[in-house]
């Protein structure tokens, strides 16, 4: 697989919170390469189910009293963050931002407006020359800042109307040492990553089936992820996310380097079983397990899934990226590489005993 490739592909597609069918094709195209299924939900969530090949299962499944085969969910959301039209006043276009767009970031970014058709445009600010002495050296607000796309107002009025979209507009870089710069790193690197584990499986049997879903609204509302784990009942569950990189001014406890594989989340949002096991097959492949401590709130899809119906085991791995909620987020390829490895091993190690074992607290955790 051309990882890299693939992560142009993911990253360029637009799939704004909520607005995300761009996205739903693209991921059913590139994961259906290795799926027995694919399929669209109501939500928007976007599935691709692999059978698990284990011969005895698949023989006791031509029983129609025999127990279903056991799933696992693996769960990463595929939209990303953006902005929507707030208003047009004299052929300018205002904004408000939809998931956690960075004010200080919009001044002179290029853009595309999802209008009657697409436009290109650039968010423009007044000029520090034209600002009051105590405005200079603060942050624009979003309220001051507008797009232009180079047409009469007129013109404008009629292409463009309150509640339509607005994404970033950015090509990949590739940077050297295998690093790739974009936007919507978080979260297109996952869905890269579980393409990798489809593939993955393709070479060797596992009992359990594989429900990867591209999760819709994560950065809004994880409303995707909620929907999808009730409706699928799931018996296990691994969301796939990001976490922050090293870089300037950020310190080791925070951020954790690239090109050094996923971390594994730890925290009361993960079930120490799933923990262990992702641990466990990180050694297996002599990958380092680099454990990050979540306390609350993992801020991810987890945070929706572990509670769905009577709850579900959820383990909860991220991937390095620099310069997070910008149109410049760098990751490394090995690490997509490496978190794709891991999920396929997890899965290949799959079985009744470790099911069991999720509700049997008595075998002391290895440390």
């Amino acid at each position: 697989m051309d990882i890299a490739a693939l992560l142009k592909r993911f990253s360029q597609t637009p799939g704004i919170s909520g607005h995300e069918a761009e996205m739903q094709s693209l991921v059913l195209k590139e994961w259906g390469r290795w799926a027995a299924e694919t399929h669209v939900d109501k939500m928007g969530n976007a599935l691709a189910i692999g059978r698990g090949t284990d011969r005895a299962v698949a023989d006791r499944r031509a029983d129609r009293k025999a127990a279903p085969r056991r799933s696992i969910m693996l769960a990463t959301h595929m939209d990303e963050i953006g902005l929507m039209v707030a208003g047009v006043k004299h052929g300018f276009i205002h904004l408000v931002e939809m998931g956690g767009v960075d004010v200080r970031i919009l001044p002179g970014q290029e853009v595309i407006v999802h209008g009657r058709r697409d436009l290109p445009g650039l968010i423009a600010s007044t000029p520090p020359h034209l600002l009051k002495a105590a405005e200079r050296n603060k942050v624009v607000p979003l309220e001051r800042l507008w797009i232009d796309v180079g047409l009469p107002a007129r013109q404008v009025e009629q292409l463009v109307r309150v509640g339509d979209l607005v994404s970033l507009r950015r090509s990949v870089i590739e940077l050297k040492n295998g690093l790739l710069a974009g936007k919507a790193l978080d979260n297109r690197a996952s869905l890269a990553a579980v393409a990798v584990c489809l593939e993955q499986l393709q070479l060797t049997q596992h009992q359990w089936d594989v429900l990867a879903v591209a999760t819709v609204q994560e950065e809004i509302s994880l409303l995707g992820a909620a929907t999808s784990a009730f409706a699928l009942q799931p018996d296990v569950a691994i969301v796939i996310d990001v976490t922050f990189a090293t870089q300037h001014d950020a310190t080791d406890v925070e951020t954790f380097a690239l090109d050094k594989g996923p971390t594994i989340n730890v925290g009361p949002n993960m079930h120490p079983k799933m923990t262990q096991g992702l641990r466990d097959a990180a050694k297996r492949l002599e990958q380092e397990a680099r454990l990050e401590p979540l306390t609350g709130n993992s801020g991810t899809d987890g945070w929706a899934i572990q509670v769905a119906r009577a709850g579900i085991p959820t383990g909860i791995i991220a991937i390095p990226i620099r310069s997070m909620h910008t149109p410049v987020e760098v990751v490394a390829i090995k690490d997509i590489e490496r978190t794709g490895r891991l999920l396929a091993e997890f899965i290949r190690g799959l079985d009744e005993d470790f099911y069991r074992s999720l509700i049997d607290y008595s075998d002391k955790v290895t440390r």
